[in-house]
């Protein structure tokens, strides 16, 4: 029979997550479990072209996979015996897979892609190639690089997880909640490098967006029980229903106070609302549900002059507490403007100078709340300073036109 090559890429990506997570306890090392999957997915195209896909694809993976990684560490060892901590190979049955510590193994492959010795964006990488399986182009693509050059990325950061410490036992629910809330925040910064993308760029970083909440869905749906997941989760997806509307034809920033709301996808703010709210019904609140709660009020309003804005200071001020960074900080001093007035905002932005003097939003926060104060001069110059620091065409596009506006007046 004709396998579908198409079926057959969307069946090999859909439970590579799975499949590599269970081969990584199974032979020990990453460089293994990629080795073993790749060898499964070649066999699976010459047997299942021949006797028909199986029931269970993952689980057929899983034992081809885990038996190949047995029969390699034979050849390379050269030895009869295999390492105490492999067993021998077993006969090929589809439904052969311990779902039962599926999440745990999921979560350490993910966790050991967050190596404490790697940097943010090599975690976001190695996450994408390893468990979401692109290949390097994809991924050299998804953060704007050549090929060459995330190539070198990876293979440091390869390098870097080889000497993994992580505990291939069961994790105490201690554990696992650490390793949940690093997992949890290497996704985030992963949506939000995407999110982040000017117009031109965007469609070269969809991946990362798309790939966060998917990744966000997979842990979702193994820990439906954890109210800072739901949170995540359904933050992306409330920020990501504004998607559509953040850029005009030209590429530029559209203010969320200016975006057309009609162009918002309504199905996902549904969603991702619904989430949020379940996750505060949990009574657990910590900094994904918050900043979900926050978006989830902008999302309601369907115009910018119904937004809550008392409720978003509330939400804020309770964000600071949890996560007491400067931006956290200056956000919330936006919120406290719309409620108490510039003058009181202002007071909050300006402790922040030195934090922040290196953020292109600051500046121009500062500058909006001095040009709001009728202080023109210091307002030119404030946007000044957030021009020069302007890392994408839509930012500074966005910074000039508020120094045009002010210019003619």
């Amino acid at each position: 029979m004709q396998l579908d090559a198409d079926w057959a890429g969307l069946t090999f990506r859909s439970a590579r997550p799975q499949v590599l997570a269970v081969l990584l306890r199974e032979l020990g090392s990453l460089e293994r479990a990629e080795e073993a999957f790749q060898e499964a997915c070649l066999k699976a195209l010459q047997a299942w072209a021949t006797n028909g896909p199986p029931r269970n694809a993952a689980g057929w993976l899983t034992v081809v996979g885990r038996n190949a990684g047995i029969d390699q560490v034979r050849r390379n060892t050269r030895e009869r015996a295999l390492p105490e901590t492999i067993s021998s190979p077993i006969e090929v049955d589809e439904e052969d897979i311990d779902t039962a510590t599926y999440g745990d193994d999921l979560l350490r492959l993910l966790f050991i892609c967050c190596h404490r010795d790697l940097k943010a964006h090599q975690q976001i990488a190695l996450a994408l190639r390893i468990v979401s399986g692109l290949t390097v182009a994809e991924v050299a693509a998804a953060f704007l690089l050549g090929e060459k050059a995330m190539a070198q990325r990876l293979t440091r950061a390869k390098r870097v997880v080889r000497q993994a410490d992580t505990a291939f036992e069961t994790p105490s629910p201690l554990v696992r909640t650490e390793r949940l809330s690093t997992v949890s925040t290497m996704i985030y910064l992963m949506f939000n490098q995407g999110y982040a993308a000017s117009a031109q760029e965007s469609t070269r970083t969809q991946a990362l967006g798309a790939e966060a909440v998917r990744l966000g869905r997979l842990l979702l749906d193994l820990y439906p029980d954890e109210p800072e997941l739901l949170g995540l989760v359904g933050l992306m997806l409330l920020q990501e229903a504004r998607s559509s509307a953040r850029f005009d034809e030209d590429g530029g920033s559209i203010l969320l106070k200016d975006q057309n709301r009609t162009l918002w996808d309504r199905r996902m703010i549904a969603e991702g609302t619904a989430l949020t709210d379940r996750a505060f019904r949990m009574r657990r609140p910590g900094r994904f549900q918050l900043q979900a709660g926050i978006a989830a009020l902008h999302a309601r309003a369907m115009r910018f002059e119904d937004t809550d804005w008392v409720q978003i200071e509330q939400l804020y001020r309770a964000l600071t507490e949890a996560e007491p960074t400067p931006v956290v900080a200056l956000n919330h001093a936006v919120a406290v403007s719309q409620v108490y007035g510039a003058s009181a905002a202002l007071a909050l932005v300006e402790p922040l100078a030195g934090a922040l003097d290196d953020y292109f939003y600051f500046h121009a926060v500062r500058g909006h709340l001095l040009e709001m104060l009728a202080r023109p001069a210091e307002a030119l110059a404030a946007y000044g300073s957030s021009l020069r620091l302007a890392t994408s065409i839509a930012e500074a596009a966005q910074v000039r036109a508020f120094i045009d506006r002010l210019q003619q007046r």
